[in-house]
């Protein structure tokens, strides 16, 4: 099998079901959003500290593939095969998940920064990139109806990956990088 088709060649691509758009597609953009991550999530799983929460992180990379695989078919053209939906259960191990790391957790009050450790740092870069997934799925689905539970498990990763970089953070000895208000 052959990795390069020269079919984008002009800047279009395919969607299941045969429909070529343009690149530059708000579908496009967002499962390509999708992508960058799930690479980033497994950069995240790839740390050292993250060994409790690779299963997890695996589970989120398997969802994310769904996720985009809905997303990158043309409904008028293709069934959405059980294989590409969210399920219940898949947002309940997010709040699960959530709810287990929160409880070790001090209690917040303030705003925290990115950073305080390596892992605590990819973590907030997870969060930022499920926040503009989520923005993007929310944009197509003004014109083109999308599963709900897409929408409500895109933005419950974002609640987890902070949830996360604070527990790795502090796990790893960091300090949480509180922001702190100036008075100019």
């Amino acid at each position: 099998m052959k990795i390069y088709t020269k079919t984008g060649d002009h800047g279009e691509t395919g969607l299941i079901g045969g429909t070529r758009v343009s690149k530059t597609d708000t579908r496009i953009e967002a499962y390509g959003t999708i992508d960058e991550l799930n690479s980033f999530v497994g950069l995240l799983a790839s740390q050292p500290i993250m060994e409790s929460e690779k299963d997890t992180l695996e589970q989120i990379q398997h969802r994310l593939f769904v996720i985009g695989s809905y997303l990158a078919t043309d409904v008028a053209k293709a069934k959405i095969g059980n294989y590409a939906l969210i399920t219940v259960q898949d947002i309940q191990l997010l709040e699960s998940e959530i709810d287990r790391i929160t409880s070790k957790l001090p209690e917040l009050t303030a705003f925290i920064l990115p950073g305080g450790s390596m892992e605590g740092s990819f973590s907030h870069v997870c969060r930022t990139i499920s926040r503009r997934a989520e923005r993007r799925i929310l944009e197509i689905n003004k014109t083109q109806c999308i599963d709900n539970n897409i929408l409500i498990y895109t933005n419950r990763l974002s609640d987890y990956f902070f949830t996360l970089s604070r527990h790795a953070t502090l796990k790893q000895g960091g300090k949480e990088i509180f922001w702190k208000v100036e008075n100019k």
